[in-house]
């Protein structure tokens, strides 16, 4: 399973990058991966007019669109949009951050699941 991270390097520019999960056989419930320790879930519903300007993420944490569609933008100008059942993870909680926009004057609804330190996906 794969999905999208946002990320900063030493000089606090972000990045897209890719993360992979690996999944095993769970039988006739279908492929399962390990399980990961998580902190607090946060529902949220974002303005059809939303657009934050450059803002790190605060704190490491996953965002599960359910609704709606967004645009995100990185340091280099790179833009990426996603929309309902996209999941990303944002580590970039340092430097310069990202941009978010919401997109085609949708309200958006989704949930963030923040990640304690130390744990790996």
């Amino acid at each position: 399973m794969q999905f999208i991270r946002i990320y900063n390097d030493d000089q606090g520019k972000s990045h897209f990058g890719e993360v992979n999960i690996d999944v095993r056989d769970g039988g006739p419930i279908g492929m399962l991966s390990e399980r990961f320790e998580a902190g607090e879930m946060i529902f949220r519903e974002t303005p059809a007019d939303y657009d934050f300007k450059w803002h790190p993420a605060p704190q490491r944490q996953l965002l599960f669109i359910i609704k709606g569609s967004c645009e995100f933008k990185v340091s280099s100008g790179e833009t990426r949009q996603f929309k309902g059942g996209d999941v990303l993870l944002l580590e970039d909680t340092e430097g310069e951050g990202h941009c978010s926009k919401a997109l085609n004057n949708e309200i958006r609804h989704s949930i963030f699941v923040t990640l304690p330190e130390g744990t790996v996906l």
